[in-house]
């Protein structure tokens, strides 16, 4: 697809249909590129040290040479000739001859030759210089980038000759066809030491559309209204080189997205009429054929089968044709994490319906090993190592083994993953663990194998709704401070279930909106007889934005366990709270009753927690004042007249993936035993 826009001239005293087209205007800038010596060693007039790579900026219109328009910009003082002995990128300072005024030049200062820094001003535009025009200019202004440094007479007349022209384009790309762009340089004002450069411009009329004619849309049939309408240009619209050009890509999208794989957009042509400062605007379009979508057709079934990718996509055979599905079906192929390279291409079918969709999908490498180690107050040495193959039983089933050896905990680990399972973002999982875990709430030895059906969320897509359906078979051998020295062997079995709506608008970093989840597990527990239980939990959260660096979030959770006694549910199945994801500024599970000699936490079956902290950002920094609340309890119900407050200041880095966390807590209230401070590392906000 072409992106340009074609100008053509109707020659005044001719017939109406004699129209010239002079040069295709596509988006220009200046021209970017070191620049060779011409024959004799004669240089080129720009200015050499201000020669970097400039971006594109839309162009629609030329002066024309019969106009009979005097040059529009009048510098100050004119170029001086080059010598061929001059080096390619100086500039040959002013000379007396060089430095006479012209004709209408403003001048309140002799030239000695001397180099002075400058400022450069535009006046006349003010009605004009929108936010995008100034940037175009500040970032294709040879002024501009020569801003800070001296430069002599002759250097900054250069620099304002290219400038002018600059303005002459960028004031043409919003229709001004007649403008007068005259560049001057006046003495240093009272206070300052910089040179006054300023453009004095008089804009003109503003042209305007006679006519816009789209053509070859005829063929579309039905959806004829509804691509015309994607081209939004109408006769009597400025001649704006940026709205139509915008129209043209939002032509071609809507082409795509309507069951036209195979169109295409011209380059659109405008014919300027100076005489009646009109313009018409003609663009042809060649939509080609309506199609469906068909099959996909993989180049290698390796990775996926093509029953498999059409799982994920969002779109069946006999589906319209459109680009955004398939772009859609490219992430989602991308967040496998199995691909290395990977191309979408419509073909056609051949049977004049049918649109195929051919896929070249090359294998990424499988094998991942990772480690970590690391150090924690009250809770000592930990290091972990994992292996995992992202493709071990194809399509998409992974395999991980995980080892962890630590003060507090050794487990091994064998875990099974197949994402998009029988339908897109539906992951199934299975777990078999073997783990030692002994904190101050309890020591436990456990085996557990778990299975769930769960739709996940990610960064990548987002989902409002989130669920998980799973089974656990556990048999632990626990201690606490309630078996008295003697442990005792559980055998547990549990089907947990969960909701969540998250209606916020991040995953890592959320600005605004809330999220809702609700956890319910019935589970029966055989130790020494057969009892019943159910762990329910709800959290909720919001995030109200306050300013634009300012967000205030909320966090509220509560949690029963109906049925049983405290002393009876296995110490691992329990309440507990405190720690980075609970109450900062208090220890890992430490908060709630505490029971026997060394006064250990005990945990309960109900909590309470709640949490506010304000998120203030300064650009990739930001600080986050919070306080925190939360009590466990023995009954069946939270007791709020004991929270445990905690209180603190934390510090967050926003990379490109997330925010990075660092939160110091300290305990309002604390009880024996507490630690003054702690500090929590993470990624990601807290809530």
């Amino acid at each position: 697809m072409n992106t340009g826009l074609r100008t053509c001239r109707r020659i005044s005293g001719l017939p109406q249909a004699a129209r010239f087209c002079l040069a295709p205007l596509l988006l220009l800038a200046p021209v970017a590129h070191a620049q060779t010596a011409p024959q004799g060693g004669a240089q080129p007039d720009r200015d050499q040290s201000l020669d970097p790579a400039l971006a594109p900026m839309p162009d629609i219109g030329v002066q024309w040479p019969d106009m009979g328009q005097p040059d529009s910009v009048t510098p100050m003082v004119e170029l001086p000739p080059e010598t061929p002995d001059m080096p390619q990128d100086a500039e040959a300072p002013a000379t007396p001859e060089e430095a006479a005024e012209p004709a209408g030049a403003v001048t309140t200062f002799a030239d000695t030759g001397e180099e002075h820094r400058y400022t450069v001003t535009l006046s006349g535009v003010e009605d004009i210089a929108d936010a995008r025009f100034t940037m175009r200019f500040d970032e294709l202004s040879v002024l501009h980038q020569g801003e800070g440094k001296p430069a002599n007479l002759a250097q900054i007349n250069r620099r304002i000759k290219e400038d002018g022209d600059l303005l002459e384009r960028l004031l043409r790309a919003k229709g001004y066809y007649a403008a007068r762009v005259r560049g001057m340089v006046a003495a240093p004002p009272p206070g300052s030491d910089r040179l006054a450069v300023t453009f004095q411009i008089v804009p003109g009329a503003r042209y305007l559309l006679s006519s816009v004619d789209v053509m070859g849309l005829d063929t579309t049939g039905a959806r004829k209204a509804k691509l015309r309408a994607a081209f939004p240009p109408q006769p009597g619209d400025p001649v704006d080189a940026d709205a139509i050009l915008a129209g043209q890509s939002s032509l071609a999208v809507a082409l795509a997205e309507n069951g036209f794989p195979f169109g295409k957009v011209e380059e659109p042509e405008v014919r300027i009429d100076h005489e009646e400062r009109k313009g018409d605007l003609d663009i042809v379009v060649n939509p080609g054929a309506y199609r469906t979508f068909g099959r996909i057709v993989m180049a290698d079934e390796t990775l996926f089968s093509a029953r498999h990718v059409q799982r994920i996509a969002r779109f069946h055979p006999g589906d319209t044709y459109m680009a955004s599905d398939v772009e859609d079906l490219r992430q989602a192929l991308v967040a496998t994490g199995l691909v290395s390279s990977l191309s979408l291409t419509p073909k056609d079918a051949g049977d004049g319906e049918h649109v195929d969709l051919a896929i070249d999908a090359r294998p990424a490498p499988m094998r991942t090993i990772a480690g970590e180690l690391g150090y924690g107050t009250g809770e000592g040495y930990r290091a972990e190592v994992s292996w995992t193959h992202r493709n071990f039983f194809p399509p998409e089933g992974a395999v991980t083994l995980r080892g962890v050896l630590g003060t507090q905990e050794q487990t091994a680990s064998f875990t099974y993953r197949r994402n998009n399972f029988h339908h897109r973002d539906n992951v199934l999982t299975g777990l078999l663990s073997f783990s030692n875990i002994k904190r101050d709430a309890y020591d436990a030895r456990t085996i557990t194998l778990s299975g769930a059906l769960e739709r996940q969320t990610n960064i990548l897509f987002q989902k409002k709704w989130v669920w998980r359906v799973g089974t656990e078979l556990i048999a632990s051998n626990e201690a606490d401070a309630f078996s008295a020295g003697n442990r005792r062997t559980f055998f547990i079995g549990a089907i947990p279930l969960s909701l969540t709506y998250d209606g916020s608008d991040d995953l890592l970093n959320p600005t605004k909106g809330f999220r809702l989840g609700g956890r319910v597990s019935p589970e029966l527990s055989f130790q020494n007889s057969t009892f019943g239980y159910a762990r329910v939990q709800v959290d909720g959260s919001v995030y109200q934005p306050m300013s634009d660096r300012i967000v205030l979030a909320a966090r509220a959770r509560f949690g029963t366990i109906l049925g049983s006694t405290v002393d009876r549910i296995a110490p691992s199945r329990r309440f507990y709270a405190g720690g980075g994801a609970s109450v900062r500024g208090y220890g890992y599970q430490a908060i709630g009753p505490r029971y026997g000699p060394n006064d250990d936490p005990v945990g309960g079956k109900s909590l309470a927690e709640f949490s506010l902290e304000s998120r203030i950002r300064f650009g990739n920094f930001g600080v986050v004042p919070f306080i925190d609340a939360g009590n466990i309890s023995t009954s069946f119900l939270p007791r709020f007249r004991d929270l445990r407050i905690g209180a603190g200041l934390g510090v967050r880095y926003y990379s490109s993936f997330g925010p990075i966390r660092i939160d110091v807590g300290t305990p309002i209230n604390p009880q024996s035993g507490d630690p003054k401070v702690a500090v929590y590392v993470s990624l990601g906000q807290a809530f």
